[in-house]
């Protein structure tokens, strides 16, 4: 008899309220579907990781169906779990993984937020009059938000709202901040912000604090904001849906039948982490740029990637980022190095993060006035600063 169990998979977070909340999910559906062994890893910042939970669930299960539990699917899902899991079955080749899709752009997700904005919605409301804005994480993959922004149309369908429009904590726009701006120039009576985060933390307390200082800018708007979605019944919905679509094979997460991830064919000799993640790299130029051409700029002496994600830019990185380029151009010497923004870095907490290839050099908790420091010293001197260096990469 095959043993099949399903691992769900968090981001993690260095607030335990936070995890602990994703574990009251995790509890749930174990209360929910008792036919299987219901366990739990995460990415990052928490405990079990994915490599471990994978590893321990592999060794007595003949079948692991994974459910990455993440909104919408950016880089955590379309590269790191796919790369655990080939890994997990290198290591484990007579048992069977399956990887489920995220939640994604689900009707029940979009029901979801409308019933998060009806229950801070008065009976006496006038809805034509009234504006929501719903917050996404945001992320550095255009997939990822197109699929937030579609999820916010279905949620505003027909509903009769004056305005609904989609925004982001960080990472792309429009800001959160931004779009509450521009609404407040409509002049609706009321603002009903709608989190659209699984679990609390830093981020909906950061939303909480905006709010109030939109409050304080324009007092005769009623601004108000719903819960986060939560360990909720749609919530749970979905997650059934998802495991019934993995266990029946059908709607596999797309990046786990690439061919930079599983053997197909001809092309077998792609299969390989750093080999994807240099095709990944490819992929983001166009193919005539990817050729060698006749007017192709020369190398770039060093390449500097400044973390440009939600805890590094609170810290300084944006700012950072600036000052280094700016300090670049004033000298001429902006194109033979370059400075680029980043997604998350996997640092979080140590930020702004900031590495300096080929040297191999990480530093970290640079702050935007070390700018022209790092570009005397290290990046036209040759000479590391000392003082901010995290690692060196051998």
């Amino acid at each position: 008899m095959q043993r099949t169990a399903i691992l769900l998979v968090g981001h993690g977070s260095r607030e335990q309220a936070s995890n602990l909340e994703f574990e009251q999910l995790v509890e749930q559906l174990r209360a929910r579907r008792p036919e299987f062994e219901v366990q739990h890893a995460y990415v990052e910042l928490a405990q079990p990781s994915l490599a471990d939970g994978l590893d321990a669930i592999a060794r007595c299960h003949d079948h692991v169906v994974v459910f990455p539990c993440f909104l919408f699917g950016a880089g955590h899902v379309k590269n790191d779990i796919p790369l655990a899991l080939a890994a997990a079955r290198q290591k484990f080749p007579e048992v069977r993984f399956t990887a489920a899709r995220v939640f994604g752009v689900h009707a029940a997700m979009a029901e979801l937020v409308f019933q998060r904005v009806s229950e801070v919605c008065d009976s006496q409301d006038n809805i034509q009059r009234t504006a929501i804005v719903v917050v996404g994480r945001g992320a550095s993959d255009p997939d990822a938000n197109g699929d937030f922004c579609k999820l916010v149309r279905l949620a505003a369908e027909g509903r009769g709202f004056g305005w609904v429009v989609p925004s982001f904590i960080g990472i792309t726009t429009p800001l959160f901040e931004e779009a509450i701006e521009l609404l407040a120039r409509a002049r609706p009576e009321r603002i009903v912000v709608a989190p659209y985060l699984l679990f609390g933390g830093r981020l909906v307390e950061r939303l909480e604090n905006q709010i109030g200082q939109f409050r304080s800018r324009y007092p005769w708007i009623a601004a108000r904001m719903t819960a986060h979605l939560g360990v909720h019944p749609k919530v749970m919905e979905v997650i059934d849906d998802r495991i019934n679509e993995a266990l029946s094979g059908q709607a596999p997460l797309p990046c786990d039948n690439c061919q930079y991830r599983v053997p197909i064919g001809g092309i077998s000799e792609n299969v390989g982490g750093f080999r994807s993640l240099l095709w990944s790299a490819r992929h983001l130029e166009t193919h005539a740029q990817a050729m060698p051409h006749v007017h192709a700029h020369p190398a770039i002496r060093k390449h500097v990637l400044v973390c440009g994600n939600v805890d590094c830019a609170a810290r300084g990185s944006i700012a950072l980022i600036t000052g280094l380029r700016r300090a670049l151009r004033r000298i001429g010497r902006n194109r033979e190095i370059r400075i680029t923004r980043t997604s998350c870095m996997g640092r979080c907490g140590e930020g702004p993060t900031v590495a300096v290839y080929p040297d191999g050099i990480w530093y970290r908790n640079v702050n935007p006035a070390d700018a022209q420091e790092l570009v005397d010293q290290h990046l036209l001197g040759d000479r590391l600063v000392a003082r901010l260096i995290d690692g060196i990469m051998q």
